[in-house]
């Protein structure tokens, strides 16, 4: 023996009767689809529009199953901002619920417990707006705005039955054109990779040039041809809520529960969660330098009287306090070392 390590790798037999060797990795995508199909997927959902209908945040939770695979739906319903007369930071309620998610995740993250984190983070928020005006209002953009580093943003039009073909298709070029204008980020369709199929290729083009998507909503159910359907009945016929032909609601509900949920998960994970990651432990590390200093100072620092037995406890606790959190920070830059590598 010469001390080096032998792998024997099994042999599979060409058409041309030669031996390749292989290892088997090739099953590897095989693998991480029955994993992932065995834990399921979680995906949270924000609902953003400018009536004024609900007062408080509310959570609707759904359990979805479908050919085995589980989906843990969550729409997130937020108040509703109307024409007040001070719009001004109407959006804080929905922003800060959206970063007490991330700190949430942050500290689960951080814990000892790591392996059965719930995953509240918003995923994608669907901002609505209304088909009545001429493009974005003021709010509008402030609202996207103040939203775009923190969620991924799809707008929407509602109501698309109250507009013709022809007034949709000038609605949807004025509010593009003005998000360009804005410089709003919202949500951007990743492009297909070049070996895909064409049928796909096509799909996607369609998906891309449907932007923003015009919607309706019913609960009715109506009948149509003999069929049942979800639609809204009118003197003058009847809006069907899937039938593409009467708007963009089949497309959405594609694109954010078959195409490209993974994606929005990605980008909340890989950017938005990450950069306010990031905020936190630049911040834990500016506190961290700040106390280091003022414990080097060379100058003493003499009490001005003597604390009393409250005081003293409250010192404790805070230096209880910055002690957890000098350890969070070196078990995270630790972490961060360790995945560098």
């Amino acid at each position: 023996m010469n001390g080096r390590l032998r792998v024997h790798l099994p042999r599979a037999h060409a058409e041309d009767g030669e031996e390749k060797e292989y290892v088997g990795f090739a099953t590897l995508p095989n693998q991480v689809h029955r994993k992932s199909v065995k834990k399921g997927f979680d995906f949270t959902l924000m609902v953003a529009e400018r009536i004024s209908q609900t007062v408080e945040i509310i959570k609707h939770t759904v359990d979805i199953e479908e050919k085995g695979v589980k989906l843990k739906l969550t729409i997130v319903d937020t108040p509703g901002f109307g024409d007040a007369v001070n719009n001004t930071e109407s959006w804080r309620t929905i922003t800060d619920y959206i970063e007490q998610q991330f700190e949430q995740y942050f500290r689960d993250e951080s814990g000892l417990n790591r392996k059965n984190i719930q995953d509240n983070r918003v995923h994608c928020c669907l901002y609505f707006i209304s088909p009545f005006g001429h493009g974005l209002r003021p709010v509008d953009v402030e609202f996207m705005k103040a939203l775009q580093d923190k969620v991924n943003i799809v707008p929407l039009i509602s109501k698309a039955d109250c507009l013709t073909p022809a007034e949709m298709r000038k609605m949807k070029d004025r509010v593009r054109e003005e998000i360009e204008k804005f410089g709003i980020k919202v949500y951007q369709f990743p492009d297909c990779d070049s070996d895909e199929d064409e049928e796909l290729k096509q799909q996607d083009r369609e998906l891309k040039e449907s932007t923003p998507f015009a919607v309706i909503g019913s609960n009715t159910i109506v009948e149509v041809k003999g069929q049942r359907v979800r639609g809204r009945l009118y003197p003058w016929g009847i809006v069907e809520v899937e039938n593409q032909s009467h708007c963009d609601f089949v497309k959405l509900r594609n694109m954010l529960i078959r195409s490209h949920m993974h994606d929005l998960k990605d980008i909340t994970c890989d950017a938005h969660y990450e950069n306010y990651r990031a905020q936190c432990i630049q911040q834990m590390t500016s506190s961290k330098l700040t106390q280091d200093n003022r414990v080097e100072s060379p100058i003493p620092i003499l009490p001005l009287s003597t604390p009393d037995v409250e005081t003293e406890k409250l010192i404790k606790m805070k230096d209880e306090e910055l002690r957890r959190m000098q350890e969070m920070l070196q078990k995270m830059q630790q972490q961060m070392h360790e995945q560098d590598l």
